[in-house]
């Protein structure tokens, strides 16, 4: 029996996604909405959910949309904005409790997919424009979301890191959008984009939990009418550079952070992902990886070093807190620990380690229905159809040398460390 049993349907303008389970108490809906990260566009994309989620036709007032999904047995609603690879995901998301569990037996679950149907397609809009004193707020918001990146300096230096080492890229922007183009946005043009977006953006929409497949399909078929589309295909860049790059930045910081970025030329559509993802456990992504033994444990050289990879784009990301005047030591047995791994310096002990690992994180994150929905949709923006047991097998079956022959793959390209005033 499959872990997941996830049922694709082809419609209108959209794909539909019902994974019918007894596991979670509650029904889950998740709108996605996917289009190319684009200097034009991210912004309007960054602050567009945001005011869906404020106020609709219906319900003109957050608070009395809200008031609404307490009438739905204290229904959860909320949006969010992310990339993944050179794409720009929004995503539209309502929990609702499960009818089958209420004395009651209102249909929940109808009530749930109507309220998003009004969020999504039914805006607080007058004269061609959004409610102008919602888009005052929004953008203040989206400010400080902004700015939250600066002041919180391990994403800083995250996301400074990106940026130069993806200078010429796409993937450098931030899904939160562009603080000076902000004060650009007017209420008209978020609602021209708007329409735009709902005609031209690959749209999936996820229904998870103890449903009837057949009932949500008639439900959807009665309440969704959109065009058809042909979504943008992205051609992505793999910058490969000659030389290293190597940024120093100075701001009153206490404790330095060196990030370091690798290329790995592989991604989730290729086969040689589930070693690629083997071989970041085995360097940096556990808790018994390389980093954290040797960087943080045994030479004390870290507050914390851990790798992660950005699946869709091919990069393995390493950050580490230091002092400041651990610089060239820390990187140096950085360096080392990335060395061991391309010499095949791990044993069989630690693969296996590595692997249940990564399975047992693989189960934990579907336990929940959004975690669920997460994992389902990479086979969206890959364009592959790995299901969740094929997943746990290929990780099972990866071999000491497929995880040698990734690690030839993996490239050094930028060096990035934010240091104090003081610092080196």
């Amino acid at each position: 029996m499959a872990v997941v049993e996830e049922i694709v349907k082809k419609k209108k303008g959209y794909q539909l996604h019902v994974v019918p389970t007894e596991k979670y108490k509650t029904n889950t809906l998740v709108w996605k909405m996917k289009a190319p990260l684009d200097e034009e566009t991210v912004t309007f994309r960054a602050i567009l959910p945001y005011l869906l989620q404020s106020s609709s036709k219906q319900f003109p007032t957050t608070t009395k949309l809200r008031s609404y999904l307490d009438d739905l047995y204290g229904a959860n609603f909320f949006v969010d904005v992310g990339k993944k690879g050179e794409n720009h995901i929004i995503s539209f998301s309502v929990e609702v409790a499960n009818e089958k569990f209420l004395k009651n037996s209102e249909p929940l679950l109808e009530k749930g997919i109507t309220f998003l149907n009004e969020i999504l397609f039914n805006p607080n809009v007058e004269q061609g424009k959004f409610h102008e004193e919602t888009v005052t707020s929004e953008k203040r918001n989206l400010k400080q979301r902004l700015q939250s990146v600066f002041d919180d300096k391990m994403r800083y230096a995250g996301v400074r890191l990106v940026e130069e080492m993806c200078e010429t890229e796409p993937f450098s922007l931030q899904p939160n959008g562009i603080k000076e183009k902000v004060d650009d946005l007017t209420a008209k043009s978020i609602y021209q984009y708007y329409e735009k977006a709902l005609k031209e953006d690959e749209l999936d929409f996820y229904i998870i939990g103890d449903v009837d497949p057949t009932e949500v399909e008639n439900i959807c078929d009665r309440l969704f009418s959109l065009q058809d589309r042909k979504p943008k295909e992205i051609t992505m860049k793999h910058e490969v550079k000659s030389t290293v790059k190597e940024i120093k930045e100075k701001q009153e910081v206490n404790q330095g952070k060196l990030n370091i970025g690798f290329r790995t030329g592989t991604t989730y559509r290729d086969q040689d992902y589930f070693a690629l993802q083997v071989f970041n456990g085995i360097f940096g992504g556990f808790s018994h990886s390389k980093l954290f033994l040797n960087v943080r444990e045994k030479m004390s050289l870290a507050y914390y070093a851990a790798s992660r990879l950005e699946s869709h784009k091919g990069l393995l990301l390493v950050m580490s807190g230091i002092d400041s005047k651990n610089y060239e030591q820390a990187l140096t047995i950085i360096k080392e620990q990335m060395e061991a791994m391309k010499k095949g310096d791990f044993t069989d002990k630690e693969i296996e380690q590595t692997k249940a690992v990564i399975c047992n994180q693989l189960l934990e994150t579907i336990d929940t229905s959004r975690g669920l929905v997460e994992v389902l949709y990479h086979n969206v923006i890959a364009k592959q159809t790995i299901s969740i047991d094929d997943w746990l097998d290929r990780v099972k079956q990866t071999t000491k040398q497929e995880i040698l022959d990734i690690a030839q793959k993996v490239q050094l390209d930028t060096i990035y460390f934010l240091t104090g005033m003081e610092g080196a």
